[in-house]
C-alpha cells in the first residue's frame, strides 16, 4: 500500500505524498465527511480543499459518494481512473456511512493493497482506515444524519490499519481536548493506536512505515 495519512490538511511533508505519486497528479477528492454542513458552507470548504491540493501540483476532481449510493460498480470504475484518492476530514461516522451506502467498503481494501491507487487524507479521512471507531464518539457525533443517509451507526471500519489513529493530538485544533479523551479510552481499553500532532503524517510505502514530523 502507498499512503500519506496526515493529522491535518497536507501536513508538514506534502513532498512525501508527491514522491509516492511520481509524475501522476489525477486526484479523486472525497469530502463526504462534511455532508452535514449547509450546502454553501460545504461548497466553500470543498473549494478550499481543491486549492490546497492544486497548490502542490495535483489535479483534484470531487467524487461525491452520494452520487454513487447503490452504484458500487460505477464508483469503482470511476475511482480507478485516478492516481490518488484524497479524503478530507470531518465527521468520520458520516464518512463511514458514505462508504457503506456507495459500496466503497467492498472494494477499497483490495484497490489499496494492490496499489492501484495511492491513498491520502487527514483526520476522519485516516480514521476510516482503522479497525473500528470505538473511542472516536468522544470527538465526533455518531448520530448526525445528513439527508439521504441511513441512521444506523457503523462502528466497524475498513481495517487497512492494524491500529487506531488519534489525530490533532496536543495541537492547536478545536478537537484536541476531546482527542485527549480518545487517547485515554485507547489506553484504558488496551487498543493499539498512534497519536498524531497536526503537521505529522504516517507514510506507508509497501513495507516501509514512518511517522513524518
Amino acid at each position: 500500500m502507498k499512503m500519506y495519512l496526515s493529522s491535518y490538511r497536507l501536513g508538514n511533508k506534502p513532498d512525501e505524498l508527491l514522491k509516492l505519486l511520481g509524475s501522476k497528479k489525477r486526484t479523486a477528492l472525497i469530502v463526504n465527511a462534511i455532508d452535514s454542513l449547509e450546502p454553501q458552507e460545504r461548497k466553500i470548504r470543498l473549494l478550499e480543499e481543491v486549492e490546497r491540493l492544486k497548490s502542490i501540483g495535483l489535479e483534484p476532481v470531487e467524487i461525491d459518494l452520494r452520487n454513487y449510493f447503490g452504484k458500487t460498480d460505477e464508483l469503482k470504475a470511476e475511482l480507478l481512473q485516478f492516481d490518488l484518492i484524497w479524503v478530507r476530514g470531518g465527521n468520520v461516522f458520516i464518512l463511514r456511512r458514505a462508504f457503506k451506502q456507495s459500496g466503497a467498503d467492498t472494494f477499497f481494501a483490495k484497490m489499496l493493497q494492490t496499489e492501484q491507487v495511492v491513498y491520502g487524507g487527514y483526520s476522519a479521512g485516516i480514521c476510516i482506515l482503522q479497525p473500528h471507531l470505538r473511542g472516536i464518539e468522544l470527538v465526533d457525533q455518531p448520530d448526525v444524519i445528513p439527508n439521504g443517509y441511513q441512521a444506523e451507526v457503523l462502528w466497524d471500519c475498513l481495517g487497512l490499519l492494524p491500529y487506531c489513529v488519534a489525530p490533532h493530538y496536543k495541537s492547536d485544533h478545536p478537537e484536541s481536548a476531546d482527542i485527549d479523551k480518545t487517547v485515554d479510552y485507547f489506553v484504558d481499553n488496551h487498543i493499539p493506536f498512534i497519536a498524531l500532532k497536526d503537521g505529522q503524517a504516517i507514510l506507508i510505502d509497501g513495507s516501509k512505515q514512518v511517522v513524518l514530523n
